[in-house]
């Protein structure tokens, strides 16, 4: 059994939908335990981030994966906060060994979403974390299709501001992240 702990930030709901798609696609693997965990305003005080009990369930899971919104080629400052607050745990190394993921979403085809990821995962291996990535081949470039943005470091999401849904295909490979990072927790904890 693995427990799948997914930490994200959503301003518009997109992330958050993201977010649910990887949660889905970790819960479709028996045995699992799945938690979301999403960084709200209210536990921001002064720039710095504190929530015992999201620490608390993400020091007890066997996997992490980190979800935000790029904005400005980046992380959403609120979900920075949460990392900076997870100084402590850095320090300490209380994720070594703890399987790792990442997954993004913004408005612009690129909007550099890259960037985004490379930083969720330079995070994961300061922790020493052990990173997976989508493990999935590019199906073609149209929202049907499953890692249209083609990446393979974590799940890309990319959607219109006048569309309240993300696409079918963008979907499909957070669901795809989501059932390789319990897959992977469960055979890393055997």
């Amino acid at each position: 059994m693995a427990t799948v702990a997914i930490v994200y930030f959503s301003a518009g709901g997109h992330t958050q939908q993201v977010a649910e798609a990887v949660s889905e696609g970790a819960k479709s693997v028996a045995g699992s335990k799945v938690t979301l965990h999403r960084i709200v305003s209210e536990d921001i005080n002064g720039a710095r981030w504190k929530n015992d009990e999201i620490i608390a369930a993400l020091n007890a899971a066997d996997a992490i994966v980190f979800g935000t919104p790029t904005y400005m080629g980046g992380y959403a400052a609120q979900f920075k906060t949460f990392i900076d607050a997870c100084g402590g745990i850095w320090y300490n190394q209380g994720w070594k060994d703890k399987i790792g993921a990442g997954f993004t979403h913004s408005q612009g085809l690129s909007g550099d979403k890259l960037n985004t990821l490379s930083g969720l995962l330079i995070n994961g291996m300061q922790h020493s974390m052990i990173w997976v990535g989508t493990g999935i081949m590019t199906e073609g470039a149209t929202p049907d299709k499953i890692n249209r943005l083609s990446s393979y470091m974590g799940a890309m999401a990319q959607s219109n501001m006048d569309q309240p849904e993300i696409g079918v295909g963008d979907r499909q490979t957070a669901i795809a992240l989501g059932k390789r990072v319990s897959e992977t927790a469960a055979r890393w904890n055997r």
